[in-house]
């Protein structure tokens, strides 16, 4: 769209500078063709579309991260639990009612284990996610810094007044490389007056009085995006604030349930540790699918990661590197943004203080396919696989009895 604009301002200027001419379309068609190499403005063009592609880059790709991390969430939140995160659940929630100890919760730690066994897979996904979280915050910090786009629009009328002024300080360089270029127009015929410059601009640019001005003018639609602007630099605070709490949610949401939905007892004496009432002596395990193999609790085949949380770790990675790109002020999704970005003066939007390189740290994870035996014995033998429900919906059809017999006590 910027080369288009000025594309057609040095169409409009040409002719204004040179209205003793006659110029037909295919001769302006040529004029627009020479403006890289005409450089009628001066660096003008260039410097405002590196800071306006930054600006918009940022604001696109910030709004596409969130997207994928909502997404992601929503994926992994429906992931289906595996046989021996069942048998596991169902001996924590209902052994005690077997020894007759109906109202007694499980040890915190005893609950950590059988979790972190659960969701171990889920766990695996806490490396990217954190990347992610990361390269989320630092693009906002430059959406409300350097590619603040409110900062880039405000001066936008003044910066064309500029290109206007050093195309009419070098319209006579301009006007011989156009006439070598494109050949000698012919001048007007006998009879018609060529008007000077200041009266075609107050012919054809006279000011809208406030009642005739279009909806549709510039001016119009830049007190528009302000307005949006300005609404989304309140929401990227907001958003910067959960982002931050955000960080370790995979690895921290064994604890959380134990913890937060007060799933397990605090107290380490009163509780069930899986055998009896009292304190439970195991080692909690550390969360992620490899430190399952000496968990005591869940039976986990750690040779067998999930594929389905390996897309989700993809899906993250990519997302991440999209965002490296934007605070780097580049699109991958455009050839000529790196060297927009990159160009000197106006790379980055930075001051000698700001860092202009994003330090991105991959992580590899082995994709190795998921157990899918009870699916092939199913198509072998003609029978169609219900889909194992989901933890959240194992954990309601565990909780609810034991629920509506402590309520049942009192």
């Amino acid at each position: 769209m910027l080369n288009d604009f000025w594309s057609r301002l040095l169409e409009h200027m040409f002719q204004l500078l040179n209205s003793q001419y006659h110029f037909s379309e295919d001769y302006l068609e040529c004029i627009s063709k020479h403006t890289e190499q005409l450089k009628p403005f001066g660096d003008v063009p260039r410097k405002l579309k590196a800071q306006v592609n930054r600006a918009f880059i940022a604001a696109r790709t910030f709004v596409q991260g969130l997207t994928v991390g909502r997404e992601v969430a929503n994926r992994v939140a429906k992931v289906n639990v595996f046989p021996g995160c069942r048998v596991a659940l169902t001996r924590m929630m209902y052994c005690p009612y077997c020894r007759g100890l109906p109202g007694l919760r499980p040890c915190q730690n005893y609950c950590r284990n059988v979790m972190r066994g659960c969701l171990a897979n889920q766990a695996d996904l806490d490396t990217e996610w954190n990347l992610f979280i990361d390269a989320m915050l630092l693009v906002a910090d430059r959406l409300q810094g350097p590619f603040n786009i409110e900062a880039v629009i405000e001066p936008i009328d003044i910066k064309i007044s500029e290109a206007i002024m050093i195309m009419q300080d070098n319209s006579m360089q301009v006007s011989a490389k156009v006439f070598q270029g494109c050949g000698q127009p012919k001048p007007l015929g006998v009879g018609r007056s060529a008007r000077g410059i200041a009266d075609v601009f107050n012919a054809r640019f006279r000011p809208y009085p406030p009642e005739e001005r279009p909806t549709t003018a510039a001016g119009t639609s830049l007190d528009r995006l302000r307005v949006v602007w300005r609404t989304m630099q309140h929401s990227v605070v907001d958003i910067k604030g959960k982002l931050k709490e955000s960080k370790r949610f995979w690895s921290n949401l064994p604890d959380d349930i134990c913890t937060t939905v007060k799933l397990a007892e605090p107290d380490e004496e009163q509780c069930w540790n899986s055998h009896i009432q009292g304190r439970y002596f195991p080692e909690v395990v550390k969360e992620g699918l490899t430190n399952q193999v000496n968990n005591p609790e869940v039976n986990v085949d750690i040779t067998r990661p999930d594929t389905f949380i390996r897309q989700q770790i993809m899906a993250l990675r990519v997302m991440t590197n999209k965002l490296k790109n934007a605070y780097n002020g580049n699109d991958i999704n455009f050839g000529d943004s790196s060297d927009e970005g990159s160009t000197s003066g106006s790379g980055s939007g930075c001051s000698d203080g700001c860092t202009t390189e994003f330090v991105y740290v991959g992580t590899e994870a082995p994709v190795i396919g998921a157990d899918r035996s009870d699916e092939r014995t199913a198509v072998a033998t003609g029978k169609s696989l219900s889909p194992a429900p989901s933890l959240l919906l194992v954990m309601a059809v565990l909780l609810l009895p034991h629920v509506a017999m402590q309520n049942q006590r009192r």
